[in-house]
């Protein structure tokens, strides 16, 4: 499995950890090299006085074709070789290769023997990590205060999953629309039914006055009633129910082109800037719905200068195929795709033809793909399964088939940009959360680190995989009380015992916390609640720290 994995880390360039390669050598009777090692290539931080938008100095137009064949784009070095399809040199998953692992991992999972063995290896784990904490605990205090000027409160620590339609907390909105309301009331905010209508007309025809607004009417914070409601809790992201305050304060897209959920990033930036040791790594969505999107997003991002050394930007897909296919807005599922990556190729390709989506690239992390997991699509993906440009059905593909065709598309673009000198992608989607324990393992073999993972806790052998391989595991334990899982119940300091590599993080302050610093909440709950000492809460931060987009020199 482990090799499986190492595979496919390596033609993608993500992260795979020195050990198990090491090991993985000596199996195979060859000497490891630290320069085997291959890592993501990540954008230095701006020096001093230089601008982090600067169109200039970008590498040449190769002239290249970047085409799509079976859902997969490939690069060609002109128009003949594309009609040929004879691809330049950027090795990409083969798809009966990759079913025949994954295959292979299935068997192994389900497997009585490996399941004894890691459920065995598991439990020793976390015994010797009981037994270290009895012995030991007053050496680590003692060390711990013995070394100068390094805290809790002063530790590095990054939110790894966090959404940036939902990164301000609710009094953060409710002050922003109040303030927007008393500067802007006057000025003309949204079309209603073809009209242009100001902000105060828009608030009349809500019925709504931002004086009388408290956060309890705004409605945006998850409570009882969406504990497993996933359709309740997106429902939550309209501020006060109303969709077009929702597209007035956290869309990239409307009449003030995005300026007011521009300003909220700032404000929430400069509060990450104020207390220093914090960064965010915010996801803004693409939905693959049509090819301008990328020139829409990048556009906001230059116009608005919305850069901050403290956030980290990566893309989310939600995987909801079937809603634009039946609204006929794409024909099969393999134009969503190209929606999704052909512009990104062909800025890489040649960065002049779009200058503010290439140095928009310059500042994305990697990509990830949300949505409810408890969805089951019925589908079971395997060497049958339609190719993309196929599946024109309604209905939605499984989990596995969306993963492995993102994976693919960012392998491929990742050499490409490698070769280009320029930053690569981290494939970084939320799994394991609900839904089946195959998730975790076509993530296993696709993904640099992923989201949630509570599922883990159904399969030792998974579970010790994981653990091997240290694949970084972002968790939100209040997220998940709201949603999935009561919190007493979550698996983060188990998990953090027996050794998997988890870090806290906050997926929605504005709907699940309440202070001006949600990330130190996350931290101060976990940490009354699992009774974790000082030690291990710095080690969750420098996780978090490990297993972000940010670079070395960072």
């Amino acid at each position: 499995p482990l090799t499986i994995k190492e595979k496919y880390m390596r033609m993608a360039l993500q992260r795979f950890p020195n050990t198990p390669s090491q090991f993985l050598r000596k199996i195979e009777g060859e000497t490891w090299k630290p320069e085997d090692q291959v890592l993501p290539v990540f954008t230095p931080l701006p020096k001093p006085g230089e601008d982090p938008f600067c169109t200039k100095d970008f590498p040449p137009n190769l002239g290249y074709v970047a085409r799509m064949k079976d859902g997969v784009i490939y690069v060609y070095k002109d128009a003949a070789a594309a009609d040929k399809h004879q691809p330049l040199n950027h090795p990409g998953p083969d798809l009966a290769t990759f079913i025949d692992d994954m295959n292979f991992l299935i068997a192994l999972i389900a497997q009585g023997p490996t399941k004894t063995y890691t459920h065995r290896r598991l439990k020793f784990l976390m015994s010797k990590f009981n037994v270290h904490e009895m012995l030991n605990e007053m050496e680590e205090m003692k060390e711990l205060k013995k070394n100068p000027h390094r805290d809790f409160y002063n530790c590095r620590k990054v939110d790894t999953h966090i959404h940036a339609a939902a990164c301000m907390n609710q009094k953060h909105l409710l002050r922003f629309i109040k303030k927007s309301y008393r500067v802007d009331a006057d000025r003309v905010v949204h079309v209603l039914k073809g009209k242009e209508v100001t902000l105060k007309e828009l608030f009349a025809s809500l019925n709504l006055h931002p004086y009388d607004l408290t956060v309890d009417s705004l409605d945006v914070h998850a409570g009882r009633q969406t504990f497993q409601r996933f359709d309740k809790f997106n429902a939550k992201y309209n501020p006060v129910g109303a969709s077009e305050l929702r597209d007035l304060y956290m869309k990239t897209e409307n009449h003030i082109s995005g300026e007011y959920f521009a300003t909220i990033i700032k404000e929430v930036a400069s509060d990450l800037e104020d207390a220093r040791y914090q960064y965010a790594e915010p996801r803004l969505s693409i939905y693959g719905c049509n090819p301008n999107e990328w020139a829409k997003l990048s556009s906001w991002f230059n116009k608005h200068r919305v850069f901050s050394p403290h956030l980290k930007w990566m893309i989310q897909v939600p995987r909801i195929y079937d809603i634009f296919r039946g609204r006929n807005f794409v024909p099969h599922f393999g134009k969503m795709l190209e929606n999704i990556f052909l512009p990104v190729f062909q800025a890489t390709i040649d960065p002049n033809s779009n200058p503010e989506l290439s140095v928009f690239l310059k500042h994305v992390t990697g990509f990830d793909s949300v949505d409810d997991e408890s969805k089951h699509s019925g589908h079971m993906f395997s060497t049958k399964s339609p190719k993309p440009e196929e599946w024109d059905i309604v209905k939605n593909p499984s989990y596995t088939y969306w993963i492995y065709y993102m994976y693919a598309n960012i392998a491929i673009l990742n050499q490409l940009r490698k070769e280009r000198g320029m930053n690569t992608f981290q494939f970084r989607p939320h799994c394991g959360e609900a839904g089946a324990v195959t998730h975790l393992l076509a993530c296993f073999m696709t993904a640099d680190n992923i989201s949630h993972g509570l599922n883990l806790k159904k399969s030792p052998v998974l579970q010790y995989l994981y653990y091997l391989a240290q694949v970084p595991i972002a968790m939100s334990p209040l997220s998940n009380n709201s949603l999935f899982l009561e919190y007493n119940k979550n698996p983060l300091l188990e998990f953090h015992k027996k050794g998997l590599m988890v870090s806290l993080s906050t997926d929605d302050p504005m709907q699940f916390h309440y202070t001006k610093e949600p990330l130190m909440e996350e931290y101060a709950i976990a940490a009354q609640v699992f009774k974790l000492s000082t030690c291990d809460m710095c080690e969750i931060a420098r996780n978090s720290v490990l297993q972000s987009g940010l670079s070395a020199e960072e």
